[in-house]
């Protein structure tokens, strides 16, 4: 099964720590990306928009369609983790990442330890990074984070929007209690939405329905109108 609960369940000392109220300003970045082990490799076939070792110029808000990231995320759908939980495109290019390497300076641990972690924002992040949509789109592995990040910046709330990042609770306890997110592809008009999670069934890139009373809430990317 995938795992979708984020930082409750990540409570060993190896493990970073996805701590709310993180900032979401870059740090020192690090240089390459962490080789994986062999029982970590993925055994995806070639697909576009892989991660690449190159930095992906990044565009300022509004230039960048819902379209475009959309695409993205739809041409990742059938990603599969390994057996670990890990060795997707997603862990990798997060791993690399100067958020990543952000949060072990402050929390500890090792970036290695990203490597099987539970990934749905890794994957949601990742997206808008190959967009070059990433100041408007965020980044984190922590969803709770993510969300918070959202809030603060005053781009959050309960309307459905193509291409919104949307934070699931499966258990009603509201932010804090965030569990999963994805990317909204449509409102379906029956109490239910379409997304594209990461994470998801059994530990896959998939498009999902989902019911409105599982979602906080939505984040809300500044696109081309």
């Amino acid at each position: 099964m995938a795992k979708n609960v984020f930082a409750r369940a990540l409570t060993s000392a190896s493990l970073p720590l996805f701590a709310a109220g993180v900032s979401m300003a870059a740090g020192a970045i690090v240089a390459g990306t962490p080789a994986l082990a062999a029982d970590q490799q993925s055994t995806q076939p070639s697909r576009s928009h892989v991660a690449s070792s190159q930095a992906i110029p990044q565009k300022a808000a509004g230039q960048v369609s819902a379209g475009t990231v959309l695409k993205i995320a739809e041409s990742q759908i059938g990603v599969t983790e390994n057996a670990a939980g890990g060795g997707t495109p997603f862990h990798s290019w997060y791993m690399s990442s100067p958020r990543a390497a952000e949060t072990v300076a402050r929390d500890g641990g090792s970036l290695q330890a990203y490597a099987n972690a539970p990934w749905c924002a890794m994957f949601i992040s990742w997206v808008g990074e190959q967009a070059g949509a990433r100041p408007t789109v965020g980044w984190d592995a922590y969803t709770v984070t993510y969300a918070k990040w959202f809030q603060a910046e005053h781009r959050w709330g309960t309307e459905v929007k193509p291409g919104a990042v949307v934070f699931y609770d499966w258990d009603g306890q509201g932010t804090d209690g965030i569990d999963h997110v994805g990317m909204v592809k449509q409102d379906n008009g029956d109490g239910t939405i379409t997304a594209i999670e990461g994470n998801t069934g059994n530990g896959k890139v998939e498009q999902r329905i989902r019911p409105k009373s599982h979602v906080v809430g939505y984040g809300y990317p500044q696109y081309k109108a």
